[in-house]
């Protein structure tokens, strides 16, 4: 598999996990209805992957124009804030806005998203790549 198809599966695969595991997360927390939940699972899903690629776009050109080069701590803080804050920004009032919650709720709600991700993101990885193998770039010359 190519390096580039091998993103598209991972990112597809990825996002077909993230709506198969948030989708009944709304239903159980706000007592939601399935297809209403799903839906909401597949925007949130598309805002994501459209997210990701613009502000990964925008903070590589970023990135290339600084005097220091590499990914050190520091760098690596403030694209993990700039992603995740940007996404706050769509996710907040869509979640306040689709499920008639205050702006508290959805933030909240999107705060507990993030913990999900993230442990749901380790898992992920770990299991994409035992079934397809590492990448060239993670293995011994």
């Amino acid at each position: 598999m190519t390096t580039r198809q091998r993103k598209i599966w991972q990112a597809v695969l990825y996002e077909i996990g993230a709506v198969i595991l948030v989708t009944p997360l709304v239903v159980w927390a706000f007592d939601h209805d399935l297809a209403s939940s799903f839906w909401l699972s597949v925007v949130m899903s598309t805002i994501a992957v459209a997210w990701s690629y613009g502000f990964n776009s925008l903070f590589e050109a970023w990135e290339s124009k600084q005097v220091v080069k590499g990914r050190n701590w520091q760098r690596r803080l403030v694209h993990s804030v700039g992603f995740e804050g940007g996404l706050a920004l769509f996710f907040v009032p869509l979640i306040a806005w689709w499920l008639s919650v205050g702006w508290w709720v959805a933030f909240i709600t999107d705060a507990s998203l993030l913990l999900v991700f993230f442990v749901y993101s380790i898992v992920f990885t770990w299991l994409f790549d035992r079934v397809f193998g590492l990448p060239a770039s993670a293995k011994s010359p």
